[in-house]
């Protein structure tokens, strides 16, 4: 069984909701990701995005961009990213991995070649915010015959497609709460029950809900309407505000436990 399904599977017996972080790879160094994923699954991850740093993100506000220059800085490539799966399970790591990437890369790399890789480094999952189901086929199959979940993007706007995109999904449906790129919000789009109501109503897989959710309350506010709650600028913000802590030997474990602590809040 594939690891995401089986983590939704022991959340649901536990009556609990999935909390899903996105971290940006890389950022501030390849090392100190490894401590930061250690750090936040001890704090009650359930399971965790790995952001490929990219020059073009077109989903992605402010602050992941920010992250992804600091990582690119480094040469921080898609290679490292997805080797980092094997590093991290070697660091005993044990709760799923999704890569989040765009398609260029994939596609310059090689699809067979990427797929090999993936698989070979326990990456369970995969993002690709910028390849839409009418292009998806060739991937999806791939990811098919692989056993790795192609997990699809579905926004309020999405309309008559949802079902469409919904049926197709492995793993988990992830639905955008607001229109826009990535960022913490105040507010999310008008009528999101709504729609998390309709995506649920599609599909047979786990829904999840991200983009501007950044507080305990935000995320208490979603858990009895979807399966789990995706959190990615508010903890990418926590990072680069700890960076100075992160980077010196002697603060390091302070800056980790910042990062911790932030984490173990949005959990309850």
């Amino acid at each position: 069984m594939n690891l995401i399904d089986k983590k939704f599977a022991e959340l649901k017996e536990q009556n609990k909701t999935a909390l899903i972080p996105f971290i940006s790879v890389g950022d501030p160094t390849i090392a100190i990701t490894v401590d930061i994923i250690k750090t936040i699954e001890a704090a009650g991850a359930d399971i965790v995005e790995l952001g490929v740093p990219y020059s073009d993100p077109l989903a992605d506000g402010p602050v992941i961009q920010r992250a992804s220059q600091r990582a690119l800085q480094h040469s921080i490539t898609l290679t490292d990213c997805i080797k980092l799966g094997s590093t991290l399970r070697s660091e005993g790591v044990k709760i799923p991995l999704i890569l989040f990437t765009y398609y260029n890369p994939i596609f310059q790399f090689g699809l067979k070649p990427f797929f090999d890789l993936v698989k070979s480094n326990d990456i369970s999952g995969l993002i690709i915010p910028d390849l839409p189901i009418e292009e998806d086929l060739e991937v999806r199959q791939l990811a098919e015959e692989y056993e790795i979940h192609l997990i699809p993007l579905v926004a309020p706007t999405s309309n008559e497609r949802i079902h469409r995109i919904s049926q197709h999904a492995k793993g988990f449906v992830y639905c955008v709460s607001s229109l826009g790129v990535t960022g913490e919000r105040t507010n999310f789009h008008d009528g999101i029950d709504e729609f998390l109501t309709v995506v649920k109503g599609a599909t047979s897989v786990p829904i999840a809900i991200g983009f501007g959710i950044s507080s305990r309350e935000q995320v208490a506010r979603f858990e009895g309407n979807c399966d789990g709650v995706i959190v990615g600028s508010a903890i990418v913000r926590t990072i680069e505000n700890s960076i100075p802590l992160l980077q010196d030997e002697a603060t390091k474990q302070e800056g980790l436990k910042q990062i911790g602590d932030f984490v173990a809040s949005l959990k309850g």
